[in-house]
């Protein structure tokens, strides 16, 4: 019965609470959030929201937006979801130029280096290729359709990442494991060599990160359901170091925060120096500063910044331009929420670099570009209204994490007929 009612659930598309996401423009143009089918967007060096546009034929998200990920470039921005679509657009002109329909909801997103391509994971665990590239006459490649290159079969896959030098892709599930694949120069045949496991958290696997040291290796970093952040040799698999945020908690939390024994980390965000790693975690009203000295190979806790009770970060994002990191706390899908109550919080740190010991979160009055870009992102100025909605929010994510990650117990025999059924291979241009 249980197998059957969370079938029926997937396939109907009933809600999962949705977290807001942030994500900022690698040079600082520009910062968007998604709420639930909205997407916002900031442009920071017009000082004004952006009006988007839709080139591609497609219809505009139609259910809550799951991932967003700018290029490496900055030219190219992406989101998906619940809603089966992928769109891109250019950050030029904020045009959507290619809605990509999947058969499955889209939980990750992300862009080779060279902006050639677009992947995404399906709920599946599938990861699909699109060329999204121009051609020689600056033209958008429109006639590719969807290609499965590689699977975290019958395993949500939760973040997916490209190595700086783009010859790897990073893709972290809820089944506790992060796997290294090798990217081809020709991927379009499929990605079928593993590079690496690395192996060693022990819930699900939020978030991952590459980090390097400048003009030398690179590394990955992960954060899970286990309350650790973890620094990998992902070439060999090896993990170099562990910090449980636990450590710290306990002498830090305050009487609200110790009632709630979740402490699952929600994201991670990496300063554009790599010495710093910023994780928000679920009952955390703030974010924990984690020191990151690639030479020695080690993770190292260095302060907390406090931001007000009611808020909980759900999504973090910097640049590599600019010392700002972006946090945002809100959610969709959630009991009795309404279209006007696609409320969220923007909270912005400044200083987010070697000195951040001199940071706190920036009053609203301090914000670049104040209460235009405010409004743009968070939806409303109404400070009665953002109290009672991110309330909602606040007690929506003490149970969030588990209830959309952790792994669904189907039988083996459930298994099988779901495999038998999968229809992901019938792939819509």
């Amino acid at each position: 019965m249980e197998d059957t009612t969370v079938e029926e659930a997937e396939v109907s598309g009933a809600a999962e609470f949705a977290p807001a996401l942030v994500a900022a423009h690698p040079f600082g143009h520009s910062v968007a959030v998604a709420v639930g089918p909205d997407l916002r967007v900031f442009d920071l060096q017009g000082g004004c929201a952006v009006s988007l546009s839709d080139d591609s034929g497609g219809c505009a998200h139609l259910d809550a937006i799951r991932a967003i990920s700018f290029g490496a470039g900055g030219a190219l921005f992406a989101s998906a979801g619940d809603d089966k679509l992928v769109k891109v657009w250019k950050t030029g002109s904020w045009r959507c130029i290619r809605t990509i329909t999947s058969e499955k909801r889209v939980s990750a997103v992300a862009f080779s280096n060279d902006g050639v391509y677009v992947t995404f994971a399906d709920k599946f665990g599938v990861v699909w290729l699109v060329t999204v590239g121009e051609d020689g006459e600056g033209q958008v490649s429109a006639d590719s359709k969807p290609v499965s290159i590689f699977g975290h079969y019958c395993s949500i896959i939760t973040s997916m990442k490209f190595s700086p030098d783009g010859r790897f892709i990073a893709t972290a599930d809820r089944d506790f494991k992060i796997r290294v694949t090798t990217f081809p120069k020709n991927p379009m045949k499929g990605a079928t060599e593993i590079q690496s496991f690395c192996l060693g958290h022990t819930e699900f696997v939020s978030c991952i990160a590459f980090t390097r040291i400048t003009g030398g290796s690179s590394f990955l970093i992960s954060g899970g359901g286990d309350s650790t952040v973890r620094l990998w040799d992902h070439i060999n698999g090896c993990l170099l170091d562990t910090y449980d945020v636990r450590d710290k908690m306990g002498e830090l939390s305050e009487p609200n925060e110790t009632e709630d024994s979740n402490l699952a980390i929600a994201d991670i965000c990496l300063a554009n120096d790599n010495s710093l790693v910023a994780v928000a975690i679920q009952s955390l009203n703030g974010l924990m500063l984690l020191a990151c000295d690639l030479v020695a190979k080690k993770l190292s806790f260095l302060k907390v910044i406090r931001t007000e009770k009611s808020y909980i970060p759900t999504s973090l994002a910097s640049s590599c331009s600019e010392d700002l990191l972006w946090t945002v706390m809100g959610a969709s899908n959630m009991p009795n929420q309404s279209a006007s109550q696609l409320l969220t919080r923007v909270r912005i740190i400044p200083r987010f670099q070697k000195d951040v010991q001199a940071s706190v979160a920036l009053d609203d009055a301090e914000v670049p570009h104040g209460d235009k870009l405010l409004l743009a992102l968070q939806g409303s100025l109404d400070a009665s209204k953002q109290e009672e909605v991110l309330a909602a929010v606040l007690t929506a994510l003490k149970v969030s994490m588990h209830k959309m990650l952790v792994k669904k117990n189907y039988s083996e025999e459930r298994r099988e007929q779901r495999k038998r059924g999968r229809n992901d291979k019938k792939m819509k241009n």
